[in-house]
């Protein structure tokens, strides 16, 4: 099977049996609903683990005559593993042929200014929907989420700030851990406050070794998790972090200054790489790597990246309202011809 392995959760149940009822399971729900539209994420350009329900869930929609139009989301960087030029162009293939057969719609959530999807899906102009750019999306805000006592307390410190921040958390630790072993030597230097969130999935035992160094650290603090991490970005003088496509909006969307060491995680690193290095390029921001989390280099990066002034940008950063009013605009189509025809359709909005 291509890309991640898939596993099975409960070992008592076979692979093959969860998928058969998991694909059940989508077609039972998507009768139920019925919906004006699906969107599917990153399917059919990536996620073809995932085809064992997902085709025959457009197949299904495909023959039962409703009138659900069928869109992909898409993130800006995609097909960046490694791979030969026959395996790529296969791949290549088959998403078109899956596009064009099942999909009325793409929306690519990227900007033209940093990321074409030609720049790396080569048989663009074999599709035959629109592909349409929303710009990028980015985090909501989260005003109408209550405070926290910590939250409360740690924003309205005084001073200058650092965020470390590492996504889920799988794959984070060795950043979390560096940013901790200099944290001593750092206080020393400048007068400053570390926040670092470790995520959900970072190990129980890598969260108390991190909660334990920060213990005798007085410039050190180490959470899981918090909703209003928005809020620490904007306050931050400094936001250390991986790569990632959300982390990343973040960074661009507060205008904080940036280090970002991508993911090292094996099927994500190319992806993360590559936007950073072009943000890099651009002033925006500086890309670590694995030997730049010793004690002497990472401090002088964080050092050096206090002195820079925030760089401005004009990436369109609305992807999620464009996206909607585009959505609405390919159902209002589908509505108007309903009607048309004395038909009635229910709004998804």
């Amino acid at each position: 099977m291509e890309g991640p392995v898939l596993k099975v959760v409960d070992e008592f149940q076979p692979l093959e049996a969860v998928q058969e009822y998991r694909k059940a399971l989508l077609l039972e729900a998507f009768e139920s609903i019925r919906p004006d539209c699906l969107i599917t994420e990153g399917f059919p350009f990536s996620k073809h683990t995932l085809r064992f329900e997902l085709i025959p869930l457009l197949k299904h929609i495909e023959v039962s005559g409703y009138p659900t139009k069928v869109v992909c989301c898409l993130r800006d960087i995609i097909m960046t593993q490694a791979m030969t030029d026959s395996v790529r162009a296969k791949k290549q293939a088959r998403t078109c042929k899956w596009i064009n057969r099942y999909y009325d719609l793409v929306l690519y959530h990227s900007d033209t200014q940093l990321q074409r999807l030609e720049e790396n899906f080569s048989s663009l102009g074999e599709l035959k929907p629109e592909v349409f750019y929303t710009g990028y999306v980015t985090q909501s805000e989260a005003e109408t989420l209550p405070l926290s006592d910590q939250d409360r307390d740690d924003l309205s410190q005084p001073g200058p700030s650092l965020v470390v921040s590492v996504g889920g958390g799988r794959h984070g630790y060795g950043l979390l851990r560096a940013i901790a072993a200099i944290a001593p030597a750092l206080e020393q230097k400048i007068p400053h406050k570390i926040y670092a969130f470790t995520g959900p999935y970072l190990p129980a035992a890598d969260l108390l070794t991190l909660q334990e160094l920060a213990a005798n650290r007085s410039n050190l603090v180490v959470r899981r998790f918090t909703p209003r991490l928005m809020d620490y970005f904007r306050r931050a003088d400094l936001s250390i972090s991986l790569g990632g496509y959300n982390t990343t909006m973040n960074v661009l969307k507060t205008g904080v200054r940036s280090l970002i060491y991508p993911s090292p995680s094996e099927d994500q690193s190319g992806e993360q790489t590559l936007r950073a290095r072009q943000l890099e390029n651009l002033g925006i921001l500086t890309v670590l790597t694995e030997v730049d989390l010793a004690a002497e280099p990472l401090a002088q990066h964080i050092l050096n990246a206090l002195k820079k002034p925030c760089q401005a940008h004009t990436f369109n950063l609305n992807g999620a309202q464009i996206a909607a009013l585009k959505l609405q605009q390919l159902l209002n189509r589908e509505a108007e011809s309903a009607v048309a025809a004395g038909g009635v359709m229910v709004s998804v909005f």
